[in-house]
């Protein structure tokens, strides 16, 4: 088992998947600090919004260990983070500094495998191209998509999606993706 500080967040970030960080609490300055010196790694971990902030189930249990990529001052003059997934964890244990960083005992999860998508699931690979379009901030986290890899198409969607926080968990625990692009299939069938 590792030990992992978490940076706890109502977003969501799978293997391979980009996130820009606004870094402004001290704790979580902290994390950046330790972790960009190689003292200590972290991870993205998602709240749970509907329990209070001090319930024990505030932090849900699937996290994903990350890697700075790059820093950079924001015009409002806060730290700005890039992000990459490296691998879905576990927390086993967790508990909390002076500062009230949250520190994580974590197994490490398979990922799941980048395999060619089936040709049912293409209307997802398209309407997920069309959105990135849509929106180039989001696509310069992705200067290489890979539309047609299940694994990257389906954490891409649960990164991306609003939906329950128990419900990207449990999509994003399945051994595959399939059952998570058959879902997607199913919710969004309409618009693809």
């Amino acid at each position: 088992m590792n030990e992992l500080a978490l940076f706890a967040l109502n977003s969501f970030i799978l293997p391979e998947g980009r996130m820009r960080l606004r870094v402004f609490e001290r704790r979580y300055v902290r994390l950046i600090s330790e972790a960009s010196a190689g003292k200590r790694d972290f991870a993205v971990a998602q709240v749970n919004p509907y329990v209070s902030q001090h319930h024990p189930d505030r932090i849900l249990p699937l996290a994903t260990k990350v890697r700075i990529e790059d820093f950079e001052q924001l015009e409002d003059g806060l730290l700005g983070v890039t992000i990459a997934g490296i691998e879905k964890v576990k927390i086993i244990s967790r508990w909390q500094e002076a500062d009230t960083l949250n520190i994580a005992q974590v197994q490490t999860l398979d990922s799941w495998t980048g395999i060619e998508i089936e040709n049912e699931y293409q209307p997802l690979s398209q309407q997920l191209e069309k959105l990135l379009q849509q929106y180039p901030t989001l696509k310069a986290l992705y200067p290489q998509p890979r539309y047609t890899d299940a694994a990257w198409l389906a954490s891409r969607y649960l990164e991306l999606l609003p939906m329950q926080p128990a419900l990207k968990q449990q999509l994003a625990l399945e051994t595959s993706p399939t059952p998570c692009l058959n879902s997607l299939q199913s919710w969004l069938a309409p618009q693809a």
